[in-house]
């Protein structure tokens, strides 16, 4: 049976399987829809991808993360580029940092520029053991990915850096308050009907 048609037969998402998606309704805002469906995608995959990393490899997702910024930066990153980069408090850099030095994956050397900075860069051991990881975690992305057509993937993909644009530009102008918001109905009085979800 063809990519196209195992698609078309699979049935919809149980109540045990849609996740965030379960908390929309028929007349939520199409953008509330959209950032729950986007946010369903998004656990699919993380949950996927952690255990199987726990799995297979006994390593944390968190750990996997931290060695891929630091596999694109050979030079190494400073702790509060880290942070930034993987979108993590400080406090749970230094920690990651402490474990992967603890098994020689990780070394602290002192910023040629700032000699009061360290920067944490992958040893040797640590390169060769995400170079492995990296090859079995992509394949896994491959495979979770592999029954969308290349033309929507390319489209998904377009569209998802349209919506980053966006999201960095208002990040710039601020949120609405609450107070200006125009007055609606609370979301207990609407009409909680379930919508139909597809994929």
């Amino acid at each position: 049976m063809s990519a196209a048609r195992r698609t078309a037969a699979a049935p919809l998402l149980s109540s045990d399987t849609i996740g965030h998606e379960g908390r929309v309704v028929f007349d939520d805002h199409q953008s509330l829809k959209v950032w729950l469906r986007l946010l369903s995608c998004s656990t699919q995959v993380e949950t996927v991808i952690r255990k199987r990393l726990r799995a297979e490899a006994g390593m944390t997702l968190a750990r996997f993360d931290f060695m891929a910024q630091l596999h694109r930066y050979p030079e190494g990153l400073t702790m509060s580029v880290l942070s930034r980069y993987l979108m993590v408090t400080g406090g749970n850099v230094t920690g990651l940092a402490d474990e992967l030095e603890k098994e020689s994956l990780v070394e602290r050397i002192a910023d040629e520029h700032d000699r009061r900075t360290s920067r944490v860069r992958l040893t040797r051991k640590g390169h060769r053991r995400f170079d492995r990881l990296a090859v079995i975690h992509e394949a896994w992305i491959v495979s979770l990915f592999g029954d969308m057509p290349t033309t929507d993937m390319r489209q998904l993909y377009d569209l998802l850096g349209r919506m980053r644009v966006q999201l960095a530009a208002h990040a710039q102008t601020g949120s609405p308050s609450v107070s200006s918001l125009p007055s609606s109905q609370p979301a207990t009085t609407r009409r909680r009907r379930r919508s139909g979800v597809t994929v």
